[in-house]
């Protein structure tokens, strides 16, 4: 059995965001921070950042183990595990999880406190501070 913790980190709301993991077990400890991509509200952030994740952990074929995955997001743990999305938003990335999660041999997602989500707290936040830097070298750029 793998676990993942996961969480998202946004300046601004929308705004530029990044996301991160922290994956352990069988073995294997993983820590990984990325950029998201457009500019997302905390709640869209959330999403982008466990299809990341779902995505990284399908690449690197551990999807065939049992895989629990933590985040501090209600809003992402209970539309996953209820299978329900009212925000049309929410709909597109519930809909692109559930073809991910089809993948899994056996994947449950759990709910927990941000003060034991702080490994993938700080892999969030530095996937935003990456966000950041490409939009500062961007504005750079442009002013050439």
């Amino acid at each position: 059995m793998i676990t993942i913790h996961v969480d998202a980190s946004t300046k601004g709301n929308p705004g530029p965001s990044g996301g991160g993991f922290v994956l352990s077990g069988d073995g294997v400890h993983i820590q990984q921070a990325f950029a998201l991509t457009g500019e997302l509200t905390n709640h869209e952030a959330e999403f982008a950042a466990l299809l990341s994740t779902l995505e990284y952990v399908i690449d690197h074929e551990l999807h065939s183990r049992t895989v629990m995955i933590y985040t501090d997001s209600k809003i992402l743990a209970q539309t996953v595990t209820k299978n329900y999305a009212r925000h049309p938003e929410y709909q597109k990335y519930l809909q692109e999880i559930n073809e991910k999660l089809q993948m899994f041999s056996l994947i449950f997602i759990e709910w927990i406190p941000e003060a034991k989500n702080k490994g993938a707290d700080h892999m969030a936040r530095q996937g935003l501070q990456k966000v950041l830097k490409q939009h500062k070298k961007r504005g750079c750029d442009k002013s050439r």
